[in-house]
């Protein structure tokens, strides 16, 4: 995977919006941070680096942009006939707060 841990995408997603490259640590989160996207770990120094209160990825998140489905398809979606299989990233941190362990998952993306 030249160098990256992988995003855990499977092969039939694409599309997707890039929405940002940082997530907050949560307030009081002490190393050791673990953290995924969409459950597979990511390695710091190569998909990540962790600086100033917030985890800063090498590659943007992207999430799912249903703005460019038509009204027809977003009704179909949302009767659940037909799946939508565009990228949504999920980003889970795991971390320690006084020697407990916690995780936060779907962690909002800031813009870039």
């Amino acid at each position: 995977m030249s160098g990256s841990s992988g995003r855990g995408h499977g092969p039939s997603e694409k599309g997707g919006k890039a929405v940002g490259r940082r997530v907050r640590l949560p307030r009081g989160a002490e190393r050791p941070y673990t953290v995924f996207i969409n459950g597979t770990e990511q390695v710091e120094g190569t998909d990540y680096e962790v600086g100033n209160g917030v985890v800063i990825f090498r590659e943007p998140i992207v999430k799912e942009d249903l703005s460019e489905l038509g009204p027809f398809r977003k009704v179909v979606l949302g009767l659940g006939l037909v799946g939508n299989y565009q990228k949504n990233e999920v980003v889970d941190l795991q971390y320690r707060i006084a020697g407990a362990t916690h995780l936060a998952s779907d962690l909002e993306v800031l813009p870039d």
